[in-house]
């Protein structure tokens, strides 16, 4: 939303305050609340998300073995909703809270990859596959039941989806023979693609979040600039209370 400094943050240990907008844990769910300007059109977006977990996990995935990417899928299957200001932002359903950490940049370490996290029965299934710029790559296949236990799962071959608008390369995990599509985008850009993708694991239709990225792109002088321009930039924050 808003690159801010220092003085914009605000952090104890079930909230994280960032300028106008926050995250709280009520120790059933968790609060976001948003107050924001929108980018490249100015307007203000503001309401409220509520995010409650049918469970939490305990696990850590690390994406390098220095342990200096992390992926920390805190609540693979939840019930979500939310409230913004916006046409047809007024809904609730099914979702899921994770969240990445790191050391280093991405593109230091990583030139490709993609991640999906699908329904299935019992819970949901998460998919982590990376091209690493030491030539090794990451290939992670699990199972979250709706308690947040986990465990490893064999995973499906890897199938071409189709390309985005700005020709990202895509693949997801499905089986054998299966034609996975996107059937709906949610966000585009030059180096990265964010979907709804129906693919199929082990015998089970299943419609979930896919993500490729291509850290070759990103890394470009030519992209990286254009983020100023959609992500806005703010110095100075005062809290009033």
């Amino acid at each position: 939303m808003t690159d801010r400094g220092q003085s914009a943050l605000r952090l104890s240990e079930d909230r994280i305050d960032i300028g106008p907008s926050s995250m709280s844990w009520n120790g059933s769910e968790l609060v976001i609340d948003v107050d924001e300007m929108t980018t490249p059109h100015p307007g203000k977006l503001q309401g409220q998300i509520r995010l409650k977990p049918s469970g939490v996990t305990n696990i850590e995935v690390p994406l390098k073995d220095d342990g200096s990417h992390i992926w920390r899928p805190f609540a693979p299957t939840a019930r979500i909703g939310v409230n913004l200001n916006r046409k047809g932002w007024v809904w609730s359903g099914h979702g899921y809270f994770d969240a990445n950490f790191g050391t280093a940049a991405l593109e230091d370490d990583f030139s490709y990859w993609t991640w999906s996290r699908m329904p299935v029965k019992g819970g949901a299934a998460a998919f982590y596959d990376a091209e690493r710029r030491d030539g090794s790559s990451l290939a992670v296949a699990l199972k979250f039941d709706e308690n947040g236990d986990v465990q490893e799962m064999p995973a499906p071959p890897k199938q071409r989806v189709s390309r985005t608008l700005w020709a990202v390369r895509r693949e997801t995990r499905s089986d054998e023979g299966s034609n996975p599509r996107q059937v709906k985008a949610m966000l585009d850009a030059p180096f990265y693609s964010r979907s709804v993708v129906e693919t199929t694991i082990h015998g089970e239709k299943s419609t979930g979040v896919h993500e490729a990225l291509d850290l070759n792109r990103f890394a470009s002088p030519l992209i990286k600039p254009m983020l100023a321009v959609r992500v806005p930039r703010r110095k100075n924050w005062t809290f009033r209370d």
